[in-house]
């Protein structure tokens, strides 16, 4: 059961790191004003700099990792849509193909964060009332 956890936080994470892929261009197109918040970006960012920082280091994703020594191997025994969510993300690739899909990701992340940058947080402008310009 706590395999399936973990691939449910994978799958999640994955979801999240397409839908920043998509939604940014999109949104930015489009006038959305969630895909220029800042942490929202950073968040993304951040995630996708890990997935291609461990995929160049040679490394498979932690996450798989755990969810392989948890499950000990045992898909065969997964419920059924456990195994389609296995089979959708787990690709019989050699991981340097990975290495270069998530580069090649990364770099477009950055991308839009030049092209589409987050906006500042709001700064409080303090107003200054007179008190000879209130009138009683």
């Amino acid at each position: 059961m706590l395999a399936d956890c973990v691939l449910g936080v994978h799958v999640a994470i994955i979801l999240f790191n397409l839908f920043g892929l998509v939604a940014v261009p999109v949104g930015a197109a489009c006038g959305w004003r969630f895909v220029r918040v800042g942490w929202w970006r950073i968040v993304h960012i951040l995630l996708l700099a890990a997935v291609a920082a461990q995929a160049l280091a040679g490394r498979a994703c932690i996450l798989t990792m755990w969810q392989g020594a948890l499950s000990g191997g045992a898909a065969g025994r997964a419920p059924l849509i456990a195994r389609w969510v296995a089979r959708a993300i787990y690709w019989p690739l050699p991981l340097w193909v990975f290495a270069a899909l998530y580069a090649v990701v990364f770099l477009y992340a950055l991308a839009l964060l030049w092209l589409v940058p987050p906006r500042r947080p709001l700064h409080r402008t303090v107003i200054q009332v007179r008190t000879t310009d209130i009138k009683a």
